[in-house]
């Protein structure tokens, strides 16, 4: 499991799983389904198609219709209380049935943004301070990580090494995919190394800083990472389908993520892999309507105060990972997307059979999700990606500019 530029989590590289190799077969494109329907509060999971169509939707039919392009999207925008959701092709292949808004989903690296909604609100609070650094919180780490601040593994520019670029990480992985690791064993893959360039000198996306944010919340707080997440963030959001697994089993509904191999069906991975590995990383499921929810009230401020938010909506170069649309710059656990119709702020993801992009306007009036159960980057940019890409595009422009 690697990463591209930006960061994620990734098998195709390393060649760890033959059926997470280069996409290029056809995927079956399933059923399309367009709900163009107003409605308020949380979209409903069953929906009938209006048939009407947009170039959101018709960007999501031809995304499935690819060769090597995932079995099912969906595409969920809300303005106001208005929420519109497109799904085409197919959520499990077995079944036929689509991606709903309340099927259950991996979203990876978005995990992040729940991280740094976690660790800000903890900021506002004043049990941390975006100066505190790794040596006062968590001394028993190197003492050469002892400078980084809670701002710069925020930032990513912390320069800490990646601990998913081991390759003893990897070889544990190729012989146990469900393999169990505390967080500090997660971190003892690269503990033996330096930062590997001056904390706050340059971007460097790494997922142990992630980790590092989970163990000095679980500092401050004196109690369990997945406890605070409870306690500052999916509480008081009231997301129930929004957690943080230790192990790899799903409860149905859930989207069923795919790998797409030339020649062969698309083959289920969706518990390949124990994303307790990525933990506070990467590791956690929600749904596309509770990621939509979250994501408004995040990239609005509701967990920060002003003076935290403000530090939080300082941009530095760099993408997420996998890119999303337009020209990318990096926040505290945030990322500012530029594109041709507006700009907005979010995260994206992507996983052994996921990829995710989810994002808001600065007031959280405006957000669009975009969920497909196939994971794909930009290394190497394959057509299939540059549809996704525009898909996210049209959704930021659908939820712009309707």
């Amino acid at each position: 499991m690697s990463r591209g530029p930006g960061g994620e989590w990734r098998l195709a590289t390393v060649g760890l799983l033959t059926m997470c190799l280069l996409v290029a077969a056809a995927a079956p494109a399933g059923a399309a389904h367009n709900d163009r329907s107003v409605r308020t509060g949380r979209p409903r999971t069953d929906r009938t198609s209006s048939h009407r169509s947009s170039p959101l939707f018709e960007g999501l039919q031809t995304l499935v219709s690819m060769p090597g392009g995932p079995p099912g999207a969906i595409a969920l925008v809300q303005t106001g209380s208005q929420i519109t959701v497109d799904s085409a092709g197919v959520g499990d292949v077995a079944t036929g049935r689509p991606i709903a808004p309340g099927d259950a989903v991996r979203i990876a690296s978005v995990s992040k943004a729940f991280n740094g909604a976690v660790a800000l609100s903890l900021v506002t609070h004043k049990k941390l301070s975006l100066t505190d650094t790794i040596g006062r919180r968590l001394p028993f780490l190197p003492r050469s990580w002892a400078p980084v601040t809670l701002a710069e593994l925020l930032h990513h520019t912390s320069g800490l090494p990646d601990y998913i670029h081991s390759l003893a990480f990897l070889d544990l992985l190729k012989a146990d995919p469900h393999a169990e690791l505390t967080p500090l064993q997660l971190l003892s893959y690269v503990t033996h190394q330096c930062p590997l360039f001056t904390p706050g000198s340059r971007y460097g996306y790494s997922d142990t800083d992630n980790i590092v944010v989970g163990l000095m919340v679980e500092t401050v707080t004196q109690e369990s990472y997945e406890a605070a997440l409870a306690q500052e963030v999916t509480g008081p959001l009231d997301l129930t389908g929004t957690t943080l697994p230790d192990n790899p089993e799903l409860t149905e509904p859930y989207v069923h993520g795919y790998a797409i191999e030339p020649g062969a069906p698309p083959e289920d991975i969706s518990t390949y892999l124990n994303p307790g590995l990525a933990w506070a990383s990467g590791g956690m499921l929600s749904t596309p309507a509770e990621l939509n929810q979250f994501m408004r009230a995040y990239v609005r401020g509701r967990f920060t105060d002003r003076t935290t938010r403000r530090q939080q909506f300082q941009f530095v170069p760099g993408s997420s990972g996998p890119p999303g649309p337009g020209a990318n710059s990096a926040g505290l656990a945030i990322f500012r997307y530029r594109t041709t119709c507006g700009t907005v702020y979010g995260h994206t993801g992507n996983f052994p059979g996921y990829t995710i992009f989810a994002a808001a306007t600065a007031d959280g009036s405006r957000s669009i999700t975009v969920i497909v159960n196939e994971q794909l980057n930009d290394n190497p940019v394959t057509p299939v990606f540059t549809q996704l890409r525009a898909v996210d595009g049209l959704g930021v422009c659908a939820a712009l500019h309707s």
